[in-house]
């Protein structure tokens, strides 16, 4: 197994048989990473506060995707497998979601069996998503909740999410490029989704419904509560003015992924959290 990363110090994992110092956006190391290579992991994401000018997330994801699909022609790589986000299926997507759309195309057309997953929330201690909104619960007296609170989506476990990305790139299913949406068993709104970390980190916080989105102010304020960089979490919040639910529920099916429910995602990921640092509450 090789690995691709700017800064290859902070590559962890167990397994990795070398790892290539390299820029996506650039370009740079690309070739040497992909060289004979059979199946490729895509799992890179540029939407963070840019430096020195360096365009909007879309920007550099569009770059990094259309650079990474080129090297993967090239190297002959067999299978592409991509991790996105779901697509509201009766409104705009947001331009976080759109710019997910437009990688999951160039990613689609790279390589012969090419695989795009779709994911909303993904409930795991290394989630950032989810980090944040924990986060947010800890340390917020009052818990508002502007005018999205009402749209719903699937969280799905951290663990699936592992499952389906192990099985897109060895499954035999496959056969030609493939878009699929994954998602957890439970339907959930927004709003439940925050009190249920609410009453699972056992805190008191009382909800204060918003009679409007303040999407620009409040993913401000949000960041500065949470410690978050605020180019995360403004098109985080912006991606919920309308239900994120898959089109279907296929994929479970067709890799054989037995689902986590959401209550017990929750758990498992404050329990995982907790090994390394207490949380508030609990």
């Amino acid at each position: 197994m090789r690995a691709f990363a700017r800064e290859p110090a902070r590559i962890s994992a167990t397994g990795v048989e070398r790892v290539v110092r390299g820029d996506a956006v650039t370009g740079a190391g690309l070739d040497e990473a992909l060289d004979g290579i059979d199946v490729a992991y895509f799992l890179i994401h540029s939407m963070e506060t840019a430096l020195n000018g360096a365009g909007t997330f879309a920007d550099r994801d569009r770059e990094a995707a259309r650079r990474f699909a080129a090297a993967a022609r090239v190297a002959g790589v067999r299978r592409v497998v991509y991790l996105g986000g779901l697509v509201p299926a009766d409104a705009p997507a947001s331009p976080h979601l759109a710019s997910r759309l437009e990688v999951e195309e160039a990613l689609l057309d790279a390589a012969p069996e090419a695989v795009a997953l779709r994911a909303s929330i993904v409930i795991s201690a290394r989630s950032r998503s989810f980090r944040f909104l924990v986060r947010l619960v800890e340390r917020v007296p009052v818990m508002p909740l502007p005018a999205w609170r009402s749209h719903r989506t699937r969280p799905i476990d951290g663990r699936d999410v592992i499952t389906f990305l192990e099985r897109a790139g060895t499954s035999d299913v496959v056969d030609g490029p493939l878009s699929l949406d994954i998602a957890g068993p439970d339907a959930v709104t927004f709003a439940q989704l925050v009190e249920r970390i609410r009453d699972a980190l056992l805190l008191g916080r009382p909800r204060l419904n918003l009679p409007v989105t303040m999407t620009a102010i409040g993913s401000r304020v949000a960041a500065a509560i949470t410690g978050e960089d605020p180019g995360l979490v403004g098109p985080l919040m912006g991606s919920l003015t309308a239900d994120l639910l898959p089109r279907d529920d296929r994929a479970a099916e067709l890799f054989g992924v037995r689902l986590h429910g959401f209550d017990a995602a929750i758990e498992r990921a404050l329990r995982e959290w907790e090994t390394v640092e207490e949380l508030a509450g609990r």
